[in-house]
């Protein structure tokens, strides 16, 4: 899960109430539908700073709910409001996620690039800007060795 440091990072969650946050504000429908069907309570995600000088996954977070109606979406006044998102019919939805840890230095993006077992990431792939995308458990465990 994707977000630039400067609007919200790793830091930010860990000084959260119960070091708690919705991630909000998902607009993108493939993204959306990852959060929607794909994410349970109880999994693990990493935490990606993006968009800045060293974008790289800077920590673990973990799924504290299913996924619910974003309230940013009904906000008029919100940075992410969605005029055609419904209460009765939502477009966009959100988790919310607890801070874990971070990793014991960021693992860059330039050094994930460098890992042949990794090639086949969503993260790695041209064109791939989604904010959440999936990771196979072989990812997983191979990043963690990164640390």
């Amino acid at each position: 899960m994707k977000s630039e440091p400067e609007e919200f990072s790793i830091d930010d969650l860990r000084q959260c109430p119960n070091q708690t946050e919705p991630w909000n504000g998902v607009r993108n429908y493939q993204a959306r539908n990852l959060i929607r069907d794909e994410m349970q309570k109880g999994d693990l995600a990493f935490f990606y700073h993006s968009s800045c000088a060293e974008p790289g996954i800077a920590g673990i977070m973990t799924i504290t709910s299913s996924a619910y109606p974003d309230p940013t979406a009904f906000d008029p006044k919100g940075k992410y409001y969605d005029l055609k998102s419904r209460r009765d019919a939502p477009t966009w939805y959100l988790v919310d996620v607890k801070f874990k840890r971070k990793m014991k230095c960021i693992i860059p993006l330039g050094e994930l690039k460098d890992h042949k077992p990794l090639q086949r990431m969503k993260l790695l792939q041209r064109g791939s800007r989604l904010s959440v995308m999936p990771v196979s458990q072989r990812e997983w465990d191979y990043i963690l060795k990164l640390e």
